[in-house]
C-alpha cells in the first residue's frame, strides 16, 4: 500500500471539507475513516483548524506526517454531502486507494453553481426577506435589484482575493447608498427594510451556526476562531452601513 498516498488522499478530503463550510469535528472524523478503512492503518490522528490540518497515520514501525495551509473557506453543503457518503462507503466495501482518490477529484471537479445562478437566488433571497419584514412590494422589488447589486460586487471583490471584512463592508456601504437613493427617488419606500432585507446575504450564519456547534463537540479552538470571524464580518457590515446613514445625515444637515 502507498501510505504517502493514502496520507495526501485524507489531507486532500479534509481541505474540500473545509473549504465547503465543513464543520471542524466532521473533517477530523472522515479524514481517520477514510484511513482506518485500510487494514495495514493501525492508528491515524488529525488536528484541524480552520485554516490548516494535520494528520499523521501508522503503518507498521512508520508514522507518516502530512501539514496542508487552507487559505480559502465557502460554502458547498453538496460537496460535504458527497464526501460523507463516500466515507461511509469506503467503510463499508473494500474501496482501493485510486478509487477514493478518483471519486474525491469529480467532486473537486464537479461544476459549482454559476454566477448568473447566485445572482438570481441571491436577489430572490433578498426579495423574500423584504417580503418576510412585512414590506410592501415596492420595497420588495428594490430589496431584489439591491441583493443583485451585492452578490455582484461580493463576486467581483472575492475574484480579486480581497479581505473578507473590507468586501462585507464595501458590500454593506453600496447596499446603504442604494437604499437611500431610492428612497430619494420615492418616498414611499422604507430604507430601513429594504437596508435589512438587502444585508441578510452577507450575515455569516453558517460560520455562527458552526462556532456553536464545533465548541459544542469539544473543539474550542476552533469554536473561537468561528466566532471570532463571524464577529469580524458583523463589524464589518455595521461599519460600512454606519459610514454611510452618518455621512447621510451629516449631508441632510442633521448633525
Amino acid at each position: 500500500m502507498d501510505t504517502n498516498r493514502l496520507l495526501d488522499m485524507a489531507a486532500f478530503a479534509g481541505k474540500l471539507l473545509i473549504e465547503s463550510g465543513a464543520e471542524i469535528y466532521r473533517v477530523e472524523e472522515t479524514m481517520v475513516r477514510l484511513c482506518t478503512c485500510f487494514h495495514e492503518v493501525e492508528d491515524a490522528q488529525s488536528f484541524v483548524t480552520p485554516t490548516g490540518i494535520m494528520f499523521s497515520i501508522t503503518v507498521g514501525q512508520q508514522t507518516l506526517t502530512k501539514v496542508l495551509r487552507v487559505k480559502s473557506r465557502g460554502t458547498d453543503l453538496n460537496c460535504i454531502d458527497k464526501i460523507n457518503d463516500l466515507s461511509r462507503r469506503a467503510t463499508q466495501h473494500a474501496y482501493s486507494i485510486d478509487e477514493i482518490w478518483k471519486e474525491l477529484q469529480d467532486i473537486a471537479n464537479e461544476k459549482r453553481y454559476g454566477f448568473w445562478t447566485t445572482l438570481l437566488f441571491g436577489a430572490l433571497s433578498a426579495l423574500g426577506f423584504a417580503i418576510f419584514f412585512h414590506g410592501t412590494w415596492k420595497e420588495a422589488f428594490v430589496s431584489f435589484l439591491i441583493g443583485m447589486l451585492i452578490k455582484t460586487v461580493s463576486f467581483l471583490l472575492e475574484k480579486r482575493e480581497w479581505n473578507v471584512f473590507f468586501t462585507n463592508a464595501l458590500s454593506a456601504g453600496l447596499a446603504a447608498v442604494a437604499a437611500l437613493g431610492f428612497q430619494y427617488m420615492d418616498h414611499g419606500i422604507n430604507s430601513d427594510i429594504v437596508i435589512i432585507s438587502s444585508i441578510m446575504l452577507l450575515v455569516p450564519g453558517l460560520a455562527i451556526t458552526n462556532a456553536v456547534r464545533d465548541t459544542m463537540a469539544g473543539d474550542y479552538l476552533s469554536g473561537v476562531a468561528r466566532a471570532t470571524e463571524a464577529f469580524l464580518i458583523a463589524v464589518a457590515i455595521a461599519v460600512g452601513i454606519g459610514f454611510v446613514l452618518s455621512m447621510s445625515i451629516r449631508l441632510k444637515g442633521g448633525l
